[in-house]
């Protein structure tokens, strides 16, 4: 199965998933009608409108919006001067102002377009408008060589550029006000190791400005906000180094400003004349379990010194991520369980007595709902302008855009779906600080600064619907697991609800607890929704990542079976009616914890999983990054390699064991491979004691399911039907 280029053996795959197919179909049969309900339910949430909401960048606001009949969006702008109160696309409609009789949008990229040159469909990773406004350069998935092409084109012809036009991009960045072009290639093993810089408009070859021949370092590019200078991060097992490169002179050589010993996350940043680097490398040899902030001028004599510092840690404070404008720093902070953010007044003190606490630069924290699961910055160009965008999330909240404006503490919802109406419909530029912007100078008093009861009702938040709970669950070795869970007011009942339990646990990132409308079919069918927040996951720092992988990896699983047993015993979910969830490495965690408790589970429901790490990881046939080697361990260290053996899904399941339904879902695009998923359901029907009321089906798709909403809808309502069937069988 992973000769992808054996024709022989691609016409066996044909074969057998054509097989696969028709087994799910007959086994499924059954729930046609449900799937059909399943999928109009699903189909009628998504927005009908898939325009972003505008992005006011310099004199441009720019956004994306899909065209009637059209699979994929168009890319355009308008300048900002003329359209003072655009909030929607289609005011006025399609960018045609009937006053004037004149044409005010202007179409910069279509991606129907671009789906004719890749292989029927647009699969875009990277896009960036250079600073000037006259160059777009983006990179495309070509599907027939398996690797990203980088493309240019001139805003004001609508035309490619002849150069550059490589192959392989992983990266870039713009320099010289637009003038120049940096980008990362990667070798044949997808590892991007090299930097280029390109002068648009020249004849000349695109420069080689930095080459890392070492197999296990990594490189990447980003520029600062305020385009005055590019960093270059490279990274391996052993070191992470932060370069940076003046814009203005992109050719005049990478000064090293910061280094460290082991793999870390590293930022850097540009403010008036100052450096600021974001990261969670050890401090004074030590290591340290969250993110700080440092300072350091950007002109020092060498060796370059940092301030511990540029506010004193606090230790009930977690910062999460920063942002940063001209006049003011952002920081995402979390309490406990709760996110919150604020912002500070530019520049910070610079003066040479003792750095201060964060409470004494004057923070202002912004108004957010309640049970916030996630705040993520918007792209935020517009350095110079004082409103910044966030998407914040929530288990009982469609995600919602918003604007905060800094400089007077109004925000402003620009886009979010209503769940309330039969049919969704997407809100743009509902302002709530209008009426409330002298209620939203919320106190900065610590047990009312973050709470804006007063707007509630402005955040189409689905509480007065739905529950959103949480709690703290002991493991198998006493450490708190935080467990959250999501209901329907009016379908709970005790002990009689049937649940499904998700879970990653992998490469300490958050567990995705954003509201999902496929789930709403569930939840208005009774079910518990619940998470499982992990060690190796994130949101309890680094050592609780720590914790969780590698030789740690069997802690993750243990956690994951510890709030399953928790949701039964405590009667939320109905013994016997508990489902699995789990997404790529999330994957693993399910069917490890399967392996474990078979009887735990009455069904599961694998996508895109990771289920052969003893193999994958001794023989990549796909490449794999140093990040995967840190999570699962390295098989060439016997303590690693035994690790791997006792936790990896494939090698340890059960023999003449009932185990539950499960539905695996796997894709020809996808860093897992096909065969993992395939290997899996083999041998579990091998070894495993067959039910047909128990199935084991495998759902292969070659198209990229995330790029198509049809698809989208089908396979959600597949999987719910599933769940359902196999609750009721």
């Amino acid at each position: 199965m992973s000769s992808l280029n054996d024709k022989v053996a691609m016409r066996h795959m044909d074969i057998y998933i054509e097989q696969e197919e028709k087994y799910t179909e007959a086994v499924m049969s059954d729930t046609d009608r449900l799937q059909s309900k399943l999928q109009s339910e699903i189909a009628s949430r998504f927005a009908s409108d898939l325009s972003t909401p505008p992005l006011r960048w310099g004199p441009w606001l720019y956004y994306r919006r899909v065209e009637e009949g059209k699979q994929y969006p168009v890319l355009c702008r308008r300048l900002a001067s003329l359209n003072e109160e655009f909030i929607s696309h289609k005011s006025p409609s399609a960018g045609f102002d009937f006053t004037s009789g004149k044409r005010i949008e202007q179409k910069l990229l279509d991606y129907n377009q671009e789906a004719e040159r890749f292989g029927g469909y647009a699969y875009e990773e990277l896009s960036e408008v250079s600073p000037d406004h006259r160059y777009l350069a983006y990179t495309m998935y070509d599907k027939d060589n398996d690797y990203f092409k980088l493309s240019v084109r001139d805003l004001n012809f609508g035309s490619l550029c002849n150069k550059p036009q490589a192959d392989r991009v992983s990266n870039l960045a713009w320099a010289k006000g637009g003038q120049a072009l940096l980008y990362v290639v990667t070798d044949q093993n997808k590892r991007p190791y090299r930097i280029y810089c390109s002068m648009i408009g020249s004849n000349e070859e695109d420069t080689l400005l930095l080459e890392e021949l070492t197999g296990n370092v990594h490189v990447n590019i980003k520029h600062t906000k305020d385009f005055r200078f590019v960093t270059v991060n490279t990274f391996s097992t052993t070191s992470s180094k932060v370069f940076l490169i003046n814009a203005a002179d992109p050719l005049s050589g990478l000064t090293l400003v910061w280094e460290c010993e082991a793999v870390a996350h590293c930022i850097v940043e540009h403010h008036q004349g100052y450096l600021y680097l974001f990261t969670n490398a050890a401090k004074m040899g030590q290591p340290v379990d969250f993110h700080y902030l440092l300072r350091s001028p950007v002109h020092t004599s060498a060796p370059r010194k940092w301030e511990q510092s540029a506010f004193i840690d606090d230790q009930e404070i977690i910062i999460e991520d920063v942002d940063f404008c001209d006049t003011h720093l952002v920081i995402i902070v979390r309490e406990d369980r709760k996110f919150k953010l604020c912002s500070i007044p530019l520049p910070l003190s610079t003066g040479k007595g003792p750095v201060v606490h964060l409470k004494e630069l004057y923070p202002h924290f912004l108004p957010l709902p309640k049970f916030v699961s996630q705040i993520s910055t918007g792209p935020n160009y517009d350095y110079y302008s004082s409103t910044m965008r966030f998407t914040i999330s929530s288990p009982v909240m469609p995600d919602a855009v918003v604007d905060y404006d800094l400089s007077n503490g109004k925000w402003n919802i620009v886009q979010q779906q209503n769940m309330l109406l039969d049919r969704t419909r997407v809100l743009y530029g509902r302002t709530s600080s209008a009426s409330s912007s002298e209620k939203s100078s919320i106190s900065q008093d610590s047990g009312s600064r973050n709470e804006a009861c007063f707007g509630d009702h402005l955040w189409n938040d689905l509480s007065e619907f739905y529950a959103c709970e949480h709690y703290d669950v002991s493991s198998y070795d006493g450490a708190v697991v935080p467990l959250t869970i999501v209901y329907s007011h009016t379908r709970k009942k005790v002990a009689h609800n049937p649940g499904l339990l998700h879970g990653h646990g992998a490469y300490g990132e958050l567990l995705d607890k954003r509201w999902r409308t496929e789930l709403k079919s569930l939840l208005d069918r009774g079910w518990v929704i619940a998470y499982a927040d992990v060690r190796g996951g994130g949101g309890g720092g680094k050592k609780w990542h720590h914790d969780g992988r590698r030789t740690g990896k069997h802690n993750s699983i243990n956690d994951y079976i510890s709030c399953a047993k928790f949701l039964i015993e405590k009667e939320i979910v109905q013994e016997n009616k508990l489902a699995g969830w789990g997404y790529s490495a999330g994957g693993l965690l399910v069917a490890s914890a399967i392996n474990l408790c078979p009887d735990l589970f009455r069904a599961a429901v694998l996508k895109v999983p990771f289920l052969d790490p003893s193999n994958t990881l001794l023989y990549p046939i796909l490449p794999l990054t140093p990040a995967d080697y840190e999570e699962f361990g390295y098989p060439g260290d016997i303590e690693d390699f035994r690790a791997i053996r006792n936790y990896c899904p494939y090698e340890n399941i059960q023999k003449d064991v009932l185990y539950p339904a499960v539905m695996v879902s796997s894709s020809f695009n996808t860093r897992f491979g096909v065969w993992e998923a395939a290997k899996w359901v083999a041998r579990v029907r091998e070894r495993s004691i067959y039910d047909p009321e128990r199935p084991i089906l495998l759902n292969l798709t070659v198209d990229l399911v995330e790029e198509n909403r049809y698809l989208q809808c089908k396979e959600s309502a597949l999987e719910s039907a599933f769940l359902i069937k196999m609750m009721d069988s």
